[in-house]
């Protein structure tokens, strides 16, 4: 599958045919003496970030950003590892990596919370890496959004305090697929735990296709949202170090939680459960949740109890076709 399209590509999209001319061309190609064609100036350089409606290029991620405005704009970033962080305050902006995995956001943090601070109407981020995000209340990620609709794909989330961080929206949208959670979380600062994804009082929280692995502490997964589709991911515990909870719904929430595949290793924090339930409040129904059809076991030679979910919350919970290792109760009421 096709996972990136070059800026070429995209201008060709647009530009007028030009082959109603090919033949005059290649006649006046052909009269140009060598030397005179080997002369010719290189082409101009490549920006950093350009922004794709006006065409116009930016070495600066947060000018880029500021042109777009209010507006709805794309940027799209080209490859390279920039020590650079923005703030999106308005508007409908998708930040595109040229090719999937090779834009990296290395090391810098705006306001002191993140790569990428949103709080504009909607954004998307797609193909992008954010790496070695730290700050020193603990909470420093990769995305914090703040407001607003979030959609995220082929994104990477590597060796910082968080991957994604978010307020409070219960009208906005979170959409996450085919993105990897590696190296986050921590629980060593003043400010409480950090995870690799966590997400405040969103109304639709849906993260597919994606891949946790090597958490640091915290939990992998923890949201607040009053309705979650979480299908077709792995959880792999078995390099985690200090960590908790796979899944975690403090507030409780409705939805589907369904063919996943989750493995718990040896060092954590809280064994007791792989998906939690309400364990802080019951800010919303958790009737009608769907837990069915996931993988759930332990790492090789590993002997010990746990609880597939932990429910605090005393619900309809629909539990079906879960494939548990031995050790693994399918439900536990706390």
């Amino acid at each position: 599958m096709t996972q990136s399209r070059s800026s070429a590509e995209t201008a060709s999209l647009s530009r007028p045919s030009i082959w109603g001319g090919f033949a005059i061309a290649t006649m006046a190609v052909a009269a140009i003496p060598l030397a005179a064609l080997m002369a010719q100036a290189p082409a101009a350089p490549v920006s950093a970030f350009t922004v794709l409606e006006s065409g116009r290029g930016y070495e600066s991620l947060q000018q880029a950003v500021n042109a777009i405005g209010a507006q709805k704009g794309i940027i799209e970033i080209a490859p390279g590892t920039y020590r650079q962080c923005a703030v999106q305050t308005a508007g409908v902006i998708a930040y595109v990596a040229r090719d999937y995995g090779t834009a990296v956001l290395d090391r810098t943090a705006c306001e002191g919370k993140a790569a990428l601070v949103l709080r504009g109407v909607g954004a998307e981020v797609r193909g992008v890496t954010f790496n070695n995000i730290s700050v020193s209340d603990g909470n420093g990620a990769g995305i914090r959004l703040e407001k607003g609709s979030l959609n995220v794909a082929f994104g990477r989330f590597l060796n910082s305090q968080q991957g994604i961080l978010t307020a409070n929206n219960p009208n906005g949208r979170i959409f996450i697929t085919r993105s990897t959670f590696s190296g986050l979380g921590t629980c060593e600062n003043s400010a409480g735990c950090a995870h690799s994804i966590y997400t405040g009082d969103y109304g639709q929280l849906t993260v597919r296709e994606s891949r946790f692995e090597r958490g640091q502490g915290g939990h992998y997964l923890k949201a607040r949202a009053s309705n979650v589709v979480i299908e077709n991911n792995s959880f792999d515990d078995a390099n985690g170090r200090g960590t908790n909870y796979m899944i975690d719904l403090p507030a409780g929430s409705t939805g589907r939680i369904t063919q996943n595949w989750f493995v718990q290793g040896r060092d954590k924090e809280n064994y007791s459960a792989f998906i939690a339930l309400g364990a802080e409040q019951n800010l919303h129904s958790s009737d009608g949740l769907s837990v069915t059809d996931n993988e759930a076991r332990f790492v090789p030679g590993l002997r010990r109890a746990s609880a597939f979910l932990a429910d605090w919350t005393g619900s309809r919970v629909v539990m079906s076709g879960n494939r548990l290792a031995d050790g693994l109760t399918q439900y536990e009421e706390r």
